[in-house]
C-alpha cells in the first residue's frame, strides 16, 4: 500500500486524506497547529482557536460545486453538516417569478448551497478522516523540507522542523496560502516556475450572529445569501449552521474613512444601511456571537509550482490554496479545494506509477481546474478596484471594458427577467460552469442580447452612497452595538 504524507490539516488537507484513503493510500496528515478541542460543532466556532488559519474567522460558504462533491464523494460529511443544522439552500428560490423560463427545469437540483460555518465543516472533515482505518492525524508537527531520490529527483521523504525523517511515496502540499512546497523545492535546488499574481484589493470584516427565532428574517436575494458587491463596498450575509449567520463587509485597503468598520458599532451601522441586511440585525432578531474579525486578503495567485511550467518532481502535489488563491468575495475556495482533492486522488488511482508523466498529468489537471477562476477573479477585481478607487477619490465612474462577450452588468440585468440567463449566471457563480462555458452557450448569449432592447426591469433598492456610508459609520463609532 503506497504512503501519502499530507502537509496541512485544514480543509484541503483533510479532503485529500479522505480522497487518497479511498484510492488505496495509507495516509499521514501532519498539521502544525494543535488538535481541535473536544466540543460540539456548535461550540467549535468559539472554542477552536486557529492562529495558523486566520481566514477561518471570516465568512465562508459552500457553493453548488462543493455540495455536489460532498454528496457524491463524502456523504457522511454532508449528513453531519445537516445534523449540525446546516441548511441546504435552494438557489432557485431567488429566480424572479416573473422571469420567462422560471418554471422548474432539469438540472435545477444542482443549484444549491450549504449554509455552514467553516469551523463546523472543518471539524466534521477532521472527525471523518480520523475515523478512517488508513488515516493518521498528527498535530503540532511542521514539515520543513523534502528529501528527494538522488538522480531521479522524485519524492523520498519529508523532514519535520524537529529533524524527523518520514518516508513517503507521495507528498501533498496542503499548507494553504503559504504554499510551503515552494520553499521545499528551492531548498532542494529545484528551479521554481513563476507565480501569476494580481491584487484582490480587499480588506474583509466579518461578524457572526445567532438568530433568536427559527424563521429567516428576510429573503435571500442571492439564493444563498443577502447583499452584493456594490460600487464602493461589499456587504454580504450568509446563513450558517445551528441558526447562525455571518455578515461580511469589504473595503479597499487603506480606506481610512471606513476604518470604523473594525468597531462593532461602525460595522453594524454599515450592515444595517445595506439593502436586505437590516431585518436580520434588528434588536430581538439576532445576537452577536463574535467581535468584528479583520483580515487583509492576499493577492489572487496561480502557483507556478503547481502547473505545467514547473520542472516536475514526481510524487509532489499541491492542493487547494497551495495551488491557487482567488478573491474570497466569490466564495469558491472551499469548494474548489474539495473538488481538487478528489480529482487528484482519481488521477493517481488511474495512473499509479509515480513518475514525471504522472506529475505532468496532475499539473495539467490543476491548471485546467483553477486557471478559469483565477482569470475571472483577476478581471473582476481590476474593475472593482478601479471603481472603488474612483468612488473614494471622487473620480468619474469607471465603465466596464468591452470584450468579445456581454458585460457583467448586461448579464445581471438580463438575469432579472430571463430564467435561462439566470441559470447560466448562477451556475457560473456557484462554480458549476466556467466563464468560457457560459459564453459558449449560444442560447444564453442570445437571451442576454434580447434583454438589451427590452424595457428596463425593476431592480433592488440601491445601497447608500459613499458619503452616506462614511457618515453613518463615523457617527456610530464610539457607541455600543
Amino acid at each position: 500500500m503506497p504512503t501519502a504524507v499530507i502537509a496541512g490539516g485544514s480543509v484541503a488537507g483533510l479532503a485529500s486524506a479522505l480522497a487518497l484513503a479511498g484510492a488505496g493510500y495509507r495516509v499521514l496528515v501532519l498539521e502544525r497547529a494543535p488538535a481541535p478541542p473536544t466540543c460540539s460543532t456548535a461550540e467549535a466556532g468559539s472554542a477552536w482557536e486557529r492562529p495558523t488559519v486566520p481566514q477561518a474567522l471570516q465568512s465562508h460558504t459552500l457553493t453548488s460545486l462543493g455540495v455536489r462533491v460532498l454528496r457524491e464523494r463524502a456523504p457522511e460529511v454532508l449528513a453531519g453538516a445537516r445534523a449540525a443544522g446546516a441548511p441546504v439552500l435552494d438557489l432557485t428560490r431567488a429566480l424572479p417569478a416573473e422571469a420567462i423560463d422560471s418554471a422548474p427545469e432539469p438540472g435545477d437540483g444542482d443549484l444549491v448551497a450549504l449554509g455552514c460555518r467553516r469551523s463546523t465543516l472543518e471539524l466534521l472533515l477532521h472527525r471523518t478522516a480520523a475515523g478512517l482505518a488508513g488515516v493518521t492525524l498528527r498535530h503540532d508537527t511542521t514539515v520543513a523540507g523534502l528529501e528527494l531520490h538522488p538522480g531521479q529527483r522524485s519524492v523520498r521523504a519529508v523532514v519535520t522542523s524537529t529533524g524527523e525523517r518520514i518516508p513517503a511515496d507521495i507528498v501533498v502540499d496542503a499548507t494553504g496560502r503559504r504554499s510551503l512546497s515552494r520553499r521545499w523545492l528551492h531548498d532542494a535546488g529545484v528551479p521554481l516556475a513563476a507565480d501569476r499574481t494580481s491584487p484582490t484589493g480587499l480588506v474583509g470584516h466579518t461578524r457572526f450572529y445567532r438568530l433568536t427565532g427559527r424563521t429567516l428574517p428576510g429573503p435571500l436575494n442571492r439564493g444563498h445569501g443577502v447583499g452584493d458587491v456594490f460600487g464602493h463596498y461589499a456587504a454580504v450575509l450568509h446563513p450558517g449552521d445551528d441558526g447562525t449567520f455571518a455578515v461580511a463587509l469589504g473595503s479597499l485597503p487603506g480606506d481610512r474613512a471606513l476604518w470604523g468598520l473594525r468597531t462593532p458599532a461602525g460595522f453594524t451601522a454599515a450592515a444595517r444601511a445595506t439593502p436586505g441586511l437590516a431585518p436580520w440585525l434588528e434588536d430581538g432578531v439576532s445576537t452577536p456571537l463574535s467581535p468584528v474579525h479583520l483580515i487583509s486578503h492576499p493577492p489572487n495567485t496561480l502557483r507556478g509550482t503547481a502547473g505545467p511550467e514547473q520542472c516536475p518532481v514526481p510524487g509532489l502535489f499541491q492542493v487547494g490554496d497551495a495551488a491557487c488563491v482567488t478573491d474570497p468575495l466569490f466564495g469558491r475556495g472551499m469548494s474548489l479545494a474539495l473538488d481538487h482533492a478528489f480529482r487528484l486522488a482519481d488521477l493517481l488511482a488511474g495512473r499509479p506509477r509515480i513518475d514525471g508523466a504522472q506529475r505532468r498529468a496532475v499539473a495539467r489537471m490543476t491548471h485546467d481546474l483553477f486557471r478559469p477562476w483565477y482569470e475571472q477573479a483577476v478581471a473582476s477585481d481590476r474593475l472593482r478596484i478601479a471603481r472603488w478607487r474612483a468612488a473614494v477619490d471622487g473620480g468619474p465612474a469607471v465603465p466596464a471594458p468591452r470584450g468579445a462577450g456581454p458585460t457583467t452588468e448586461e448579464i445581471v440585468r438580463a438575469a432579472r427577467g430571463d430564467g435561462t440567463v439566470w441559470r447560466g449566471l448562477t451556475r457560473m457563480l456557484m462554480t458549476l460552469s466556467t466563464p468560457a462555458e457560459l459564453f459558449a452557450d449560444d442560447k444564453f448569449l442570445a437571451r442576454v442580447g434580447q434583454a438589451a432592447s427590452a424595457a428596463p426591469l425593476a431592480s433592488s433598492p440601491p445601497p447608500p452612497g459613499r458619503d452616506e456610508l462614511v457618515r453613518r459609520v463615523a457617527a456610530a463609532e464610539g457607541t455600543s452595538a
